[in-house]
């Protein structure tokens, strides 16, 4: 059984930092796609950042340049440094996965429970 658990977030002031962990644990072949969502209250979740297995990435146009994605490939860990954070950030994070769990076997996605990350002074 596969299981993705995020850990790091918490409560923060306007402008500072933090950082999301998410390691993904279980019976897998390979991780193709490893990603941060966000869904904040009475909203839909949205993208927040990815990262390919090849190591290319993508962001919100509300995060470049703030948020960091980074991958531990060798220990199925997904990161995202989070810097200058606004109230608008507030939000439940959620990491997600799209992963194989044998060789050339359908890809699935997986999502953690979600973390909380609250922005406020």
């Amino acid at each position: 059984q596969v299981q993705l658990v995020e850990s790091g977030g918490g409560l923060v002031q306007p402008g500072g930092s933090l950082r999301l962990s998410c390691v993904a644990s279980g019976s897998i072949f390979s991780i193709n796609v490893m990603g941060w969502y966000r869904q904040a209250p009475g909203k839909q979740r949205e993208l927040v950042a990815r990262i390919i297995s090849g190591g290319s990435t993508n962001y919100a146009d509300s995060v470049k340049g703030r948020f960091t994605i980074s991958r531990d490939s060798a220990e199925n860990t997904v990161y995202l440094q989070m810097n200058n954070l606004k109230p608008e950030d507030t939000a439940v994070y959620y990491c997600n996965a799209d992963l194989q769990l044998k060789r050339s076997g359908p890809t699935f996605r997986y999502w953690g429970q979600g973390t909380q990350v609250t922005v406020s002074s």
